[in-house]
């Protein structure tokens, strides 16, 4: 008996031996598969990201040696440059203007798209179609659109006997046609996420509220909506990060201009690293475009409670 359960043991201590062998195998094979990732993530996400927080403490042209300042980047952005707070500003208009416009045109084609209708794909891919489209040809085609003299917008407007305005030329209209471009650049993206929360809802719901009398409002009201908020919260989120960081846009159809009217927070920091060679107050800049970005997603997050409906 004894010579059996010694047996028995030692049998069992090679399987396990075993299983742990082909246990690190897997997990050798495993890494091998995903090191090229790793590496790629680690190269060009987490050391630029390193290289960015050391350089907001130094005073740096991305050539010579670069000298520790400490905070003085950060504190010189509030105090000796008042470019920082306009393009702030000019970042917040942006902003508050698009994310309504994109998020309720883009409702309106959700609540269209989704009806049975013939030819209804079609529709679809057409809104779609500009969100996916480069942001550098949009940018060329609509600033010839907006050409005072002879470009398309203009003539329209002129076959209505309406004189139209210098648009990209004018500081009051430059930041409005680029909001303009925008929404209908974006709208395609909260469409396609709200089609998709529409296409789930659960179809017991508009049924009992159709047998109880309740009209198209109503259902969209106290149905439809409150069902979505989960989606719009998403968009919320989304559309403030990529609308606090729009450049494309400026960049192709403005320059900033005129007089900086249309020069936003993104802009500025490609200005101040490639233009003046202040690599260093760039990443300074950028820090606090993080932050700012940071704290109010994760207001928004705070807030679902007392807005977000998850059925």
């Amino acid at each position: 008996m004894a010579t059996i359960t010694m047996a028995r043991e030692t049998s069992s201590a090679v399987n396990t031996t075993d299983v742990r062998r082909a246990r690190r195998r897997q997990n050798l094979t495993g890494w091998l598969f995903i090191s090229p990732i790793v590496v790629g993530v680690v190269a060009f996400q987490f050391f630029p990201i390193l290289v960015s927080i050391v350089a907001s403490l130094t005073d740096w042209n991305g050539i010579s040696a670069p000298k520790f300042v400490g905070l003085k980047n950060f504190s010189e952005m509030f105090t000796d440059d008042p470019l920082f707070l306009q393009t702030f500003k000019n970042t917040v208009y942006f902003t508050l203007a698009t994310i309504p416009l994109t998020i309720g045109i883009g409702l309106v084609l959700a609540l269209l798209c989704a009806r049975p209708i013939r030819g209804v794909a079609f529709f679809r891919t057409a809104y779609f179609a500009p969100y996916v489209t480069n942001v550098v040809a949009i940018g060329f085609v609509w600033f010839w659109f907006f050409q005072p003299d002879n470009g398309v917008i203009n003539g329209l407007l002129n076959q209505l006997g309406i004189h139209g305005p210098q648009w990209l030329s004018s500081s009051s209209w430059a930041m409005p046609a680029v909001i303009m471009v925008s929404v209908w650049q974006g709208i395609g993206y909260p469409m396609i996420i709200l089609l998709a929360g529409l296409q789930g809802l659960p179809s017991e719901f508009f049924e009992s509220a159709k047998i109880d009398g309740a009209g198209a409002w109503q259902r969209l009201r106290f149905i439809t909506l409150p069902l979505l908020t989960p989606h719009f919260l998403f968009l919320l989120i989304t559309q403030f990060i990529s609308s606090f960081q729009v450049f494309g846009l400026i960049y192709v159809m403005t320059k900033g201009g005129p007089g900086h009217a249309t020069s936003v927070y993104i802009y500025n920091i490609y200005q101040n690293a490639f233009s003046y060679g202040k690599i260093g107050y760039a990443s300074a800049m950028a820090w606090i475009l993080f932050a700012v970005i940071a704290a109010v997603t994760f207001l928004q997050w705070k807030l679902q409670k007392r807005w977000v409906f998850y059925s």
